[in-house]
């Protein structure tokens, strides 16, 4: 059954709202898929904090409209899954990775940013690491010189607790030049 004006005026809206948050849009075309595997689809989207919806391409067109989405415009043909992320990473991430394992969610493209993205970049962007793995790689990195600190005092505190004279401790402790 159709949708009536009010309806799809309701869904544009809604979509809308989605876009205006967004950072990246991802499309595939999910032609042959069963619907076991959408269900999943949508379960591993949700979790990740990802707006999956089947649009009609009209819609999700008005909906776009005047966003730096708007050059998406142009790949919304046939039967389209649009997943839609406030993360950069996690609409690409989470079509990507169903795409692995089901030959037939086909990406067709995509944008961040504004930017256009074919599947190949799709795929790159997938690739990238979440925020909170960058995060954690980030403090290893600033906390790396603070610990090593650590260690070097707490063998410089034990090679004295061992009995050893202070200056050959220190001579042992230099870098060498």
């Amino acid at each position: 059954m159709g949708l009536n004006l009010n309806d799809k005026k309701a869904v544009v809206a809604e979509v809308s709202a989605k876009v205006a948050t967004a950072q990246t849009i991802v499309v595939a075309e999910y032609r042959g898929i069963q619907v076991a595997h959408l269900t999943q689809l949508r379960a591993k989207a949700r979790a990740q904090g990802v707006y999956l919806r089947v649009l009609k391409n009209t819609l999700a067109r008005r909906a776009v409209e005047g966003t730096q989405f708007a050059l998406l415009a142009d790949s919304m043909t046939g039967p389209l899954i649009y997943s839609i992320s406030d993360d950069a990473v996690a609409a690409a991430k989470v079509i990507n990775d169903f795409a692995k394992t089901n030959d037939k969610l086909v990406i067709t493209a995509g944008n961040y940013a504004g930017k256009q993205l074919d599947k190949t970049a799709v795929a790159a962007l997938a690739s990238i690491p979440s925020r909170e793995v960058l995060i954690s790689q980030l403090l290893g990195v600033m906390l790396a010189p603070v610990s090593g600190f650590a260690r070097g005092l707490a063998a410089l505190a034990a090679k004295k607790s061992e009995g050893a004279p202070a200056a050959e401790v220190a001579a042992e402790e230099a870098p060498a030049a």
